[in-house]
């Protein structure tokens, strides 16, 4: 596999026609986004412009397609929302609603600078799914005062949810007619150009998004021609975008940087996500460190010219790739293709009715709820049914971040509670030579020799601190015995709070007369026991590498006679230097 972003015109009709068609989805989206925002048409298209092409220049995955999205577009609207509101006035609101979209940048510039991109989707898909379908059941509800004709109600979900039964009471016909015809386009189209058009012709075929956009225009425009009452985008400004100064509020600071977090991240997971789908079909690898980069420079120039924030986009990613797109020329090429439309027929946009932008935003919200593993999660793994519930639920009518928190939380709480439990059947006490372990020969003699005076205390696997329990449990349950080995050889890692419980059994061993020996500690295992200061409290001839070596010493001491106490074998703990060729 290859880690890549260099442009190359090798590949230069594939990656055209494919950042042409990329543009053709990004056109509708980009409006409908804009619009469903609250920033406007204008916003979305500059950011689908800005984001695009500075990802594509700076990012990390060649074919990777970014422009404002779902999940992005309902953290924008939550975000304008609140502080149009709070702020002294709507266009001060706006302002620092653009600065957040530039805090966001920045926070994904360091994320990447410091090299954490690998980290941000080590997420349970449990939290993702439900995060993501929570997000789409926002989009749904948002739109169903455009689509009902009306302006969404204020207070956000709760306030459309709450004013449901007068939005209906309230309905345009006409507008609830265009957007239903428009989800109508979305949906059916696709199934009609499967079955009735070959193969070699579909991808001549214009996108859904971009016919339902047409078709309702021209719907609105001949159909309704009477209609004036119904809502429309109107004339976007042509030119170029407006530089927005950084403002900030006092009062709303610590507010504009936890929205600027949320975004930040969400922006993240989103491009991370779909840089994984891309070099699924592409066969590449991404640098996600890279890309977070070059998504947080996307948006800090989309923020810094009233562009709305983006994120890697799946479908327009997916097209692209399909259309031959194999390098960041595509990205490039989609951008000023978007560019060239908004410098030069803006105007057209003024007759797109806000009812068929509705319908596309609607639509998108239903696709990207997680409706495969909402079928059958519960026949999954029922916990893992109930987190996902629970994060749709926290985010739909909480919070973004409280959502994913908690259920990273508890998911990761349940993960250890089973790892634990699975570690723990690893702990073992050995006093006769039964089959809990694989011994040799000569170390089940032995043990028989010792006549249960000798205990062996056998670890393996992860010793993570819920497996302390377990450790303590079967130090509790030792019989009586002479002398204790605690062998160490097949635990790859020990966790403090596990260390702290062999230290226990050690320590009681030792004030109850017994011998102790150590086996197999190396490494890191031999650091933490030599910080927790457990190797000091025995002879160095009772720490070995051997068991089979601690086991003939272990029935020398019980059969009244001690070896050399210079430690002379030569399977005896070794040195400092010796772990260093070891390691080596």
């Amino acid at each position: 596999m290859q880690i890549t972003n260099r442009i190359h015109f090798r590949n230069l009709q594939g990656d055209i026609f494919g950042g042409l068609t990329a543009a053709i989805i990004a056109l509708p989206m980009a409006l409908a986004f804009g619009v469903a925002s609250g920033a406007g048409a204008a916003a979305g298209l500059w950011g689908a412009v800005l984001v695009g092409f500075f990802a594509a220049l700076f990012g990390g995955t060649p074919t990777l397609i970014s422009e404002p999205t779902g999940p992005m577009t309902v953290v924008m609207t939550a975000i304008i929302a609140k502080l149009t509101v709070t702020a002294d006035s709507p266009e001060q609101g706006m302002a620092m609603a653009f600065t957040v979209v530039m805090m966001a940048g920045i926070i994904q510039i360091v994320l990447g600078a410091l090299r954490l991109g690998r980290y941000v989707t080590l997420m349970p898909y449990t939290v993702v799914s439900g995060f993501m379908s929570g997000i789409g059941f926002i989009l749904v509800i948002l739109q169903l005062g455009p689509f009902l004709g009306q302006a969404s109600p204020k207070g956000g979900i709760l306030g459309t949810v709450q004013n449901i039964g007068t939005l209906l009471q309230n309905i345009k016909p006409g507008e609830t007619a265009l957007a239903v015809l428009t989800v109508a386009i979305l949906v059916l189209m696709p199934i009609l150009v499967r079955q009735l058009v070959p193969s070699n012709i579909r991808k001549f075929i214009p996108p859904p998004q971009l016919v339902a956009l047409v078709v309702g225009t021209v719907v609105a425009l001949y159909a309704f021609p009477l209609m004036d009452d119904i809502r429309r985008i109107g004339e976007i400004p042509t030119g170029l975008p407006t530089l927005q100064v950084p403002t900030f509020s006092a009062t709303q600071f610590q507010s504009m940087l936890i929205d600027a977090l949320v975004l930040g991240m969400l922006g993240c997971i989103d491009a991370l996500l779909t840089s994984v789908v891309a070099d699924s079909l592409t066969r590449t690898q991404h640098d996600s460190n890279k890309e977070l980069i070059g998504q947080g420079i996307g948006n800090l120039m989309s923020g810094l010219f009233g562009g709305i924030a983006g994120a890697g986009a799946t479908m327009g990613t997916v097209v692209n790739i399909q259309t031959g797109a194999r390098t960041a020329v595509s990205g490039l090429t989609r951008a000023l293709i978007l560019l060239v439309v908004i410098l030069g027929a803006a105007n057209l946009t003024a007759w797109i009715p806000m009812a068929v932008l509705a319908g596309i935003a609607l639509k998108v919200g239903i696709d990207i709820i997680d409706w495969g593993f909402l079928k059958r999660a519960h026949q999954v793994s029922i916990k893992a049914a109930m987190i996902m519930y629970g994060v749709i639920i926290l985010t739909v009518f909480v919070d973004l971040i409280v959502a994913v928190g908690i259920g990273v939380f508890v998911a990761n709480l349940l993960t250890i509670e089973r790892l634990s439990k699975v570690q723990a059947n690893d702990v073992k006490t050995i006093t006769d030579a039964d089959d809990a372990i694989q011994m040799s020969a000569e170390e089940k003699e032995l043990i028989d020799q010792a006549d249960g005076r000798i205990l062996l205390f056998h670890l393996s696997g992860p010793m993570i601190f819920g497996v302390s329990k377990a450790i303590s449990r079967q130090h509790n349950a030792m019989a009586d015995h002479d002398v204790l080995i605690v062998d160490l050889s097949d635990v790859p890692h020990l966790g403090v709070t596990s260390s702290l419980a062999i230290e226990n059994a050690i320590q009681e061993a030792i004030d109850k007369g017994r011998q102790v020996f150590i086996v197999g500690a190396t490494g890191q295992i031999k650091r933490r026991l030599q910080k927790l200061g457990i190797l000091s409290l025995l002879p160095a001839h009772h720490l070995h590498m051997d068991r089979t070596e601690a086991l003939r010493q272990a029935v020398a001491a019980v059969k009244g006679y001690e070896p050399p106490a210079n430690g002379t074998s030569s399977t005896a703990y070794p040195t400092q230097a010796d772990d260093v060729a070891i390691s080596n």
